[in-house]
């Protein structure tokens, strides 16, 4: 877990990439073991947020692997709307060495990781609003604060007191996936343990009062990559299952001239041209996004030690690219699952196979860590236009140095107009989106326009990778000739069954259709 960390705090000081390659791996094997992931976020959240003392006590153990961790932001009554958090966190001892105290009641519900024995602890990162003078809990997320609420009460060594602190688990979701991680309804305040002999769950503020809100996306943020991550490797999993099914099975014969030779033997399935479309449709979404993640990954790193001017630039494309990052994978990674069900046949509907369990786990990708619909307001909403789409611009000149070098290799050149086509309609379709300044219209498509965004991401994406393949003269590409040509093949893909797609996406992006958004409740 402390992989990227430094030294003092149990870590290799490995770049932020390399970790990420690794956790890919781990996830590919079991996706529930992402689940680690919201530790390493925790953490890294206290470690930008917190107290020396919160660092040392919370954040250390759970580099450690000692304590895991989680993030309580969702509640029953609210959903992703954080602006209607209800749980309360009244002030207790202020002095306490580990920060401000509060004892927190409320409610927090899709927590993943809650309650279970694995590790002697659990550290919940809870969002609650602190009551004005009058008692009243502030509107909006204005009020919003961070607090650390552990399972157990510890002391400022980090050792257990005895204690259970005021946090009950009120009941299990009983999910389509993801299944070897608990999720969880917890209760805090509830009464059942009463800490110090007081009813309220302990939690210890985190930065300042108010300020929870900006806290929590340093960790959301991370854990948006790292769903989009997952959501690659479960593609991955799916991808290499029906590539092994698709080289054995065989049914059917070549289709020739004269129609079937019914006298030949069955051939394997992967010899016919439908399957040949399935699967690299597959290798195309996931390979695709996986060198996206990891392209965010390398900025993460660049944040942390590039100069100034790179920090900032890898600081604003981050903002830009992690709906994308999150979003994109979610759903055509998800898409490769179903390939992958389908290139099995009636076998794939079944449990004699991994591929069903792949598209279950992956349907939640989707949802959690942002709706697709919030990834695409935050997108469209906020992340192209912040600036004077200052980020946005910084994208566009980062893919036109990519189509630059690539107009001048004639294999590539092709794509590069392509590509070049592609981005002037997403540039087009934003200034449209937003010409009439109503926040109505230039919203009511965020999504499609997420997507034909996304997926020109993605074909700049592979033309950069292709782009870094050796000459077809080099002696390493004469070794990994298969592999270069699966990597082309890919990239075609993209650019001839996929990339076309973006036009019908943002048709109505830029005509700012309201075919949507104007419809009556009843007429449904």
């Amino acid at each position: 877990l402390a992989a990227a960390q430094d030294y003092e705090w149990g870590g290799m000081q490995l770049p932020y990439t390399v970790e990420a390659s690794a956790n890919a791996i781990f996830s590919m094997a079991s996706v529930s073991i992402s689940w680690a992931m919201l530790t390493v976020g925790n953490a890294n959240l206290i470690m930008v947020h917190g107290t020396d003392m919160q660092k040392q006590v919370f954040a250390k153990n759970e580099f450690a692997g000692r304590w895991m961790g989680t993030m309580c932001l969702s509640e029953p009554q609210a959903g992703s709307s954080l602006s209607d958090v209800a749980t309360r966190a009244e002030p207790d001892d202020e002095n306490d060495p580990l920060g401000p105290r509060y004892r927190l009641t409320g409610n927090k519900m899709w927590i993943s990781g809650g309650e279970h024995e694995i590790t002697e602890n659990i550290v919940h990162l809870v969002l609650a609003k602190i009551p004005d003078a009058d008692g009243k809990l502030v509107p909006g997320t204005r009020g919003i604060s961070l607090f650390i609420v552990p399972k157990k009460v510890v002391d400022t060594n980090g050792e257990l007191t005895g204690e259970r602190n005021d946090v009950a688990l009120a009941g299990l979701n009983h999910k389509c996936g993801w299944r070897g991680t608990t999720n969880t309804l917890l209760n805090f305040g509830e009464g059942k343990f009463k800490p110090g002999g007081k009813a309220g769950a302990i939690g210890y503020l985190v930065g300042k009062p108010g300020d929870g809100l900006r806290c929590m996306f340093h960790m959301m943020d991370e854990a948006r990559i790292g769903v989009g991550l997952a959501a690659t490797m479960l593609g991955m999993a799916g991808y290499e299952a029906s590539l092994d099914y698709a080289k054995q099975r065989t049914q059917g014969r070549t289709i020739t001239t004269g129609g079937k030779a019914v006298e030949q033997k069955p051939i394997p399935i992967i010899e016919h041209a439908d399957i040949k479309r399935m699967l690299l449709a597959q290798k195309a979404y996931c390979e695709g996004a996986l060198a996206l993640e990891l392209y965010c990954a390398r900025l993460v790193d660049e944040t942390h030690t590039g100069e100034r001017e790179a920090l900032a630039d890898a600081k604003l494309l981050l903002e830009v690219l992690t709906p994308i990052a999150k979003s994109w994978p979610s759903e055509w990674c998800l898409e490769a699952n179903s390939l992958a069900i389908q290139i099995h046949g009636g076998y794939g509907y079944t449990r004699d196979f991994p591929v069903e369990q792949y598209w279950r786990d992956n349907r939640l990708n989707m949802i959690h860590e942002g709706t697709h619909g919030i990834q695409a307001l935050d997108l469209l909403g906020r992340k192209v236009v912040m600036d004077g789409g200052k980020g946005l611009t910084l994208l566009a000149t980062r893919m036109n140095d990519t189509i630059m070098k690539a107009m001048h290799v004639p294999a590539l050149a092709d794509h590069a107009q392509a590509l070049a086509r592609a981005l002037q309609r997403v540039g087009a379709a934003t200034k449209a989106a937003w010409s009439t300044g109503n926040p109505t219209e230039a919203l009511a498509n965020a999504t499609p326009y997420l997507q034909a965004f996304g997926h020109t991401v993605l074909a700049w994406i592979w033309l950069d990778v292709v782009q870094s393949l050796p000459d077809q003269g080099d002696t390493a590409a004469n070794r990994q000739s298969a592999f270069i040509e699966g990597k082309r093949a890919a990239m075609k893909y993209f650019f001839h069954y996929e990339l076309p797609k973006i036009d019908a996406w943002l048709a109505v992006v830029s005509a700012r259709d309201l075919t949507c958004a104007n419809l009556s409740v009843e007429a449904f």
